[in-house]
């Protein structure tokens, strides 16, 4: 087994390190969430914390961890009556991103409890990870199925498994924490706030920091062992205050006063539920119990808004997690007089987790880039953009050299659904429909591997007409495996949503330039809320570009629309084969996730040699590959020239107005994109 890294050699990251540890000192505080860039120290500090754990006792032979003072009555290796304990260190589970759902919750043998009638059960991760902690790298990866059996069993405390009216329940109750990179995609709100704290991190940028984790770094690689045995004596004191904690926790006072500016801060702020008024006062007297102390402070609940509440106030995929410390303060003085300025601060201790010089998991309130500058009425439509005269001051809305200034985003709407016509097999979502391991039960097969959701009809069928020939007696049914049915299912499946925006002089009017940036922000915030891939791909002057390579960060896509400049002529046949380059080499990475096609534009084509030809030519390679598609017919005025219609038919697609978009317009969108797909 390697020696794992010291959790006292870690530079830095002291919100990272004080929100792991209180979960030490007290796991009802429900887990921690660590977000950040790549290579700032996650895994490593979880993984270190596993050696700071206190011993457990367990029952021997017991696949389960039964605590033998208190063993689990419902327990499926039990009972465990007057069971002599053995002590073992506490386990860190790790749940890889590609994990089953028998992977994680564990798996009946189907085939005995049908013909046997006993409950063989076989033991997942969350039967590992029980009193111990459980870490799921890239927490936003994992399919939302994994994600909600996981946090209902943080919750509960027990997990579930139910095949076909066979059950088993066992104790499951772990130190949970997560680490994710924004940039790979959000996790939804309601899962955002089944974790109890959450922690931004993020590399240093002190010269002298930074040469430090690189010297330590290197020198744990040369010989771990040294390394180790050099922070050994830190170590055991960092686990001697551990245990200290948990045994002073007990005792700690939660006052009436203190509750009372928990409650204010929560209602200040606005969260949904009382979840986060119990996680705090429970980060709270953990705070009191790690700094040694029988009472909690106006401080230590100001800590702990900082950790449990960032993410909670999260309400869409384009907000940034983060608490306004002026607000904060604030209500903590109205809600209970003065803070204590002066009062002595609570001892960071060997793990230096203290303020962390940011707030202790507090993000300060993110810059508003948000462009307020009012729409003009005029436009300025033309594919080539007025120039100001030499050496006169620059127009309104129009940096030098002619180009437009990004413009905001109209106010985001509901949109009709756009869908990928056919049956496809991609990654769970809620877009297309596609043969899935959840949704409606549509007909079975013989199971191919490990069998995983028994048609009991069908297996039923398959075995009644040999039970004479197998000797059957009684009321049993004799099952042989050739007889198990796994029963096939539909529901949807997540697409690439690739979008394809000109952002040409003809659409740099400002008033429709806001009005298409919201069309398209509305369909990127149905893109996150159907668990879709989305890309960006942007045409005007001579080329076309990638603004955003396929990512299921519909937030980064948001932030690159945001600040996209418009100008110039339409190279819309640049615009077609650069999305044709973006979708083969996604077919290439991920062949069973289908595309979607949409395209923005009025259907203008001025940039290039015989732009429109060219641009026909385009759209017929998309439709010789069958890729799905939507044109977004951004032309206004009186006199229409349809162009965005003749696109869409060239791409074998439809073609909907931005009024058409929106899901309170005309009924029957879908059908007709759809239909279109299907007659192409």
């Amino acid at each position: 087994m390697s020696t794992p890294y010291p959790f006292t050699a870690i530079v830095g990251q002291d919100d990272l390190r004080l929100g792991l540890l209180l979960n030490a000192v007290s796991p009802a505080v429900g887990g921690v969430l660590v977000r950040g860039e790549k290579g700032t120290a996650k895994s490593t500090a979880v993984r270190a914390l596993a050696a700071l754990m206190p011993e457990v006792s367990v029952v021997p032979g017991c696949r389960f961890s039964c605590d033998p003072a208190s063993p689990d009555p419902a327990c499926p290796d039990g009972p465990h009556a007057d069971a002599a304990g053995v002590p073992r260190p506490a386990r860190t589970v790790e749940l890889p991103v590609g994990a089953s759902e028998d992977r994680l919750v564990g798996a009946l043998d189907i085939e005995r409890a049908l013909s046997e009638g006993v409950k063989a059960f076989e033991p997942g991760l969350l039967a590992d990870a029980h009193r111990g902690i459980l870490y799921v790298d890239e927490v936003n990866l994992l399919h939302d199925h994994l994600v909600d059996l996981l946090l209902d069993a943080a919750a509960m405390g027990a997990s579930y498994v139910e095949r076909e009216g066979v059950s088993v329940r066992h104790a499951a109750r772990f130190l949970l924490v997560g680490t994710m990179n924004p940039e790979e995609g959000e996790l939804r709100p309601q899962l955002l706030d089944r974790f109890g704290l959450t922690v931004e991190v993020s590399a240093s940028r002190d010269t002298d920091e930074r040469v430090e984790v690189v010297r330590r770094r290197l020198a744990y690689d040369d010989d771990p062992e040294g390394f180790a045995a050099r922070w050994a004596e830190e170590e055991g004191a960092l686990r001697e205050r551990i245990a200290a904690a948990r045994a002073l926790l007990p005792r700690v006072v939660l006052g009436d006063g203190v509750l009372r500016q928990i409650a204010a801060t929560c209602a200040a702020f606005e969260v949904d539920g009382m979840r986060a008024d119990i996680v705090m006062a429970r980060t709270a007297t953990a705070l009191a119990a790690w700094a040694g102390r029988e009472e909690v402070t106006a401080d230590d609940v100001r800590q702990a808004a900082l950790l449990a509440l960032p993410h909670r106030r999260r309400r869409n995929p384009f907000d940034a997690p983060g608490l306004d410390e002026d607000k904060l303060d604030q209500t903590l003085d109205e809600a209970g007089g003065d803070r204590g300025q002066d009062d002595e601060d609570p001892d960071p201790g060997p793990d230096g987790g203290g303020d962390g010089g940011g707030g202790g998991g507090g993000v300060p309130p993110q810059a508003d880039g948000e462009d307020r500058t009012p729409p003009r009425a005029d436009g300025g439509a033309d594919d080539t953009p007025s120039q100001a005269p030499e050496g006169a001051p620059d127009a309104p809305g129009r940096p030098a050299g002619g180009e437009q200034r990004p413009v905001a985003a109209a106010e985001p709407f509901r949109t009709k659904t756009l869908s990928v016509p056919g049956l496809g097999e991609g990654a769970a979502g809620r877009r297309s429909r596609a043969r899935t391991e959840h949704g409606r039960t549509t007909g079975s097969r013989r199971p191919e591997g490990a069998l995983t959701k028994l048609h009991l009809a069908a297996t039923v069928r398959a075995a009644a007409p040999h039970q004479r020939a197998r000797g059957r007696v009684g009321r049993g049914l004799v099952v042989r495996r050739d007889d198990l049915r796994q029963a096939t299912r539909e529901g949807r499946e997540g697409n690439l949503v690739l979008f394809v925006v000109d952002a040409s002089g003809s659409m740099a009017a400002r008033q429709r330039m806001s009005a298409v940036k919201g069309a398209v922000l509305s369909l990127l915030l149905d893109a996150y809320q159907r668990r879709d891939k989305v890309g960006l791909v942007t045409f005007r002057g001579r080329e076309a570009e990638v603004a955003l390579p396929p990512t299921s960060s519909v937030d980064a896509a948001a932030a690159r629309l945001e600040s996209l400049p418009t100008g110039g002529r339409t190279p819309l046949a640049a615009g077609l084969l650069k999305a044709h380059d973006v979708l083969r080499v996604e077919r290439l990475r991920d062949p069973s996730r289908r595309p979607l096609l949409v395209m923005v534009t009025d259907g203008r084509a001025t940039g290039g040699p015989e732009p429109v030809a060219l641009a026909g030519r385009a759209g017929r390679l998309h439709r010789s590959e069958g890729t799905a598609s939507v044109v977004v017919d951004c032309e206004t005025g009186y006199v229409r020239l349809g162009l965005a219609g003749e696109l869409a038919r060239e791409l074998g697609g439809t073609a909907v107005t931005l009024d058409e978009l929106r899901a309170d317009a005309i009924a029957g969108l879908v059908k007709d994109v759809t239909a279109a797909g299907r007659a192409a």
